[in-house]
């Protein structure tokens, strides 16, 4: 029986490491079925993991000018990139979504020569639009919520609508800057270090330093205390050590589970999955 057992682990082993990428990337993932928890064991969350840099390595890293180390990608297929001059630095966390892909655009036709670099330890979540003609560039440690739009372009002429991008400004995010679910950044935009874009902002003018801007069109709501700020950085300054932490928690939350207890929650989920 243990014979058996380990017999099929193997051979779940090699089904994952052999169709499970090419499935991952024309998204017929056996993983996309939605449930309340994990309820895969501890080593198939690791193959799984290993499966995923393995993607981000041949499939996705491609496609930067640079991607830095250490990154963290969940479900990095709904990650998409269109044009060149897109670089991202290191320790970033992106969270790709079936439903909400993150899209990197970068318009070099012509005249126009987009560009799109983004900082150390920052943060891009499911719907993200980045699309720029000129130049947009993000800060460290910045967190862009679900959904949230940021051009430095208008797109189309303003007179000529047959005109393909139109007016151009740069945009720039300082460190620190946290920009709200669905908010829009138009062009010429610069946020300054530390400040907060609210949920369904559209940001047409600067925002200075320390500052919490919301509505249409954004105005000041509040002006934050000028102290020492705990963020993405600090938390990400010893990734040898958060990994070993996360890896922790994962021993403790997933050892019980068992492989035919996964297989279950796949075909027949219950109220315990």
């Amino acid at each position: 029986m243990k014979r058996c057992l380990n017999s099929f682990k193997y051979f779940l082993i090699n089904f994952y490491e052999i169709i499970f990428p090419l499935l991952y990337h024309i998204k017929i993932s056996p993983l996309e079925i939605i449930i309340r928890k994990d309820n895969r064991p501890y080593w198939l969350k690791k193959l799984v993991t290993k499966i995923v840099k393995i993607y981000v390595r041949q499939f996705l890293e491609p496609q930067f000018d640079y991607l830095g180390k250490g990154g963290a990608y969940f479900k990095p297929s709904y990650i998409k990139v269109f044009g060149g001059n897109v670089s991202i630095d290191d320790y970033p966390t992106l969270i790709g979504s079936k439903d909400a892909h993150i899209q990197f655009t970068s318009w070099d036709i012509g005249e126009h020569k987009g560009e799109i670099k983004i900082g150390k330890f920052c943060l891009i979540t499911p719907g993200v639009r980045i699309m720029s003609a000129k130049s947009i560039i993000i800060g460290d440690a910045c967190m862009i919520a679900h959904g949230a739009y940021i051009s430095d372009a208008d797109w189309h002429g303003i007179y000529d609508r047959a005109e393909p991008v139109g007016n151009t400004k740069p945009v720039v995010f300082e460190d620190n800057v946290w920009i709200g679910d669905s908010a829009i950044i138009c062009k010429g935009v610069t946020i300054g270090k530390n400040s907060i874009i609210g949920a369904g902002a559209v940001v047409t003018k600067d925002v200075p330093p320390n500052s919490i801007f919301a509505g249409n069109p954004a105005k000041l709501v509040k002006t934050l205390d000028d102290v020492e700020f705990n963020t993405r950085a600090n938390f990400l300054e010893d990734p040898i050590k958060l990994a070993k932490e996360f890896d922790a928690l994962d021993r403790y939350t997933l050892g019980q589970n068992s492989l035919f207890g996964w297989l279950k929650s796949l075909v027949m989920p219950d109220k315990s999955n």
